[in-house]
């Protein structure tokens, strides 16, 4: 073989391996393909498939039918229904029998729909803390920042006071007792407050206390108007009080309702100041007083001042009127008449300064 020649041993064996290995291959595929694989063709002889005839035969030579013959035989055949008959429907598919119930029977006692027996609730879990009280009780609304002591018991160093879910530094007394400082800002407004103590982890927590923050107590005069004089000496003012016929007139520091000191007078207001609590209470005037229903003082007119000397603008003072009814002064009192201001100053011009000094009850 000349293909072999100057070749190794080694390698004329790898050609000779690589071409019988060839000649397997071929063999292998001769063998799966059959003879299409030397590439001869194979004739297939096709047969067309026959059509069936399209001209209907008649094998049954019974006349159909007419309409007329079909519904009379719907209409007067009864319907069997046997359910337990081979082949019949099942209930309800059946769409011409029809159930009909039996009729109601006068004796039979009427069913009664067993009642469900309810599941009785989870009860919750009882709190790991006790809160029994607080001290103290209440508080008036508007009121300064106060010291709070709450009592229990199985409280914790750990444990703080939250007042209307807010969490206040505490000091820890005992596991009977615990402090905080309230401040003022919280106790503004009247109303209830929540208050609780938790551990900062939420794990131990009491139950709710509801604490009261009450209104403080208010005048119950309704002012209606003043009578105001020069240098603000002796400046009266007229409250009217359900229950009391007449009004009545108080100045400055009288007590009015037993415990409201008056404090300040003015045409649109007057203050009153609480002599237990010292809260201070602003009361308008009475809206309609005055002659006009406006809202103003019914017992003066403006005074025409300059401002100087002591005297005022823009206050009340008493328009003189003899026949006018002054409350708390009785009609058969005799009026005094002042002089005429020119007059006056003609006779004593000195004087003219210190007639509003005096208090003689009556208009001036």
């Amino acid at each position: 073989m000349k293909f072999l020649e100057g070749k190794s041993p080694a390698e004329q064996k790898k050609i000779l391996a690589a071409a019988l290995l060839g000649l397997v291959a071929v063999v292998a595929l001769y063998l799966a393909f059959g003879p299409s694989f030397g590439g001869s063709k194979v004739n297939v002889k096709v047969t067309a498939t026959p059509r069936p005839s399209v001209t209907p035969r008649n094998t049954d030579d019974r006349p159909i039918p007419t309409v007329d013959e079909q519904d009379f035989v719907y209409q007067t055949t009864p319907i069997d229904y046997q359910p337990g008959a081979f082949g019949a429907p099942d209930p309800g598919r059946n769409i011409f029998a029809f159930y009909e119930p039996p009729p109601p029977c006068p004796t039979c006692p009427t069913p009664v729909k067993p009642t469900p027996t309810p599941i009785p609730a989870t009860p919750a879990p009882t709190p790991a803390l006790l809160l029994s009280s607080v001290s103290p009780q209440a508080m008036y609304a508007g009121s300064p920042g106060f010291r709070m002591e709450v009592n229990g018991d199985r409280f914790t160093p750990d444990s703080h006071i939250y007042f209307n879910q807010n969490q206040l530094p505490t000091t820890f007394i005992s596991p009977q007792k615990l402090a905080t400082d309230i401040p003022a800002n919280f106790i503004t407004q009247e109303g209830p407050r929540q208050i609780i103590v938790q551990t900062p982890d939420g794990k131990m927590y009491s139950d709710q206390y509801m604490w009261t923050v009450q209104a403080p107590p208010r005048p119950t005069v309704q002012y209606i108007g003043m009578i105001g004089r020069k240098r603000y000496n002796n400046d009266t003012a007229y409250f009217t009080e359900q229950g009391k016929p007449t009004p009545f007139g108080a100045r400055l520091n009288d007590v009015v309702n037993g415990r409201f000191r008056l404090i300040n007078i003015a045409p649109g207001e007057v203050t009153f100041e609480d002599t237990a609590l010292g809260f201070k209470h602003h009361v308008p005037v009475a809206k309609g007083a005055g002659p006009a229903g406006g809202g103003g003082p019914v017992f003066g007119q403006p005074a025409r001042g300059n401002g100087r000397g002591g005297e005022r603008d823009n206050v009340y003072t008493p328009a003189y009127d003899p026949s006018a009814n002054i409350p708390g002064v009785p009609q058969n009192v005799p009026r005094y008449v002042p002089p005429q201001p020119q007059e006056q100053k003609k006779k004593d011009p000195a004087a003219a300064d210190d007639i509003d000094d005096e208090d003689d009850g009556g208009p001036e």
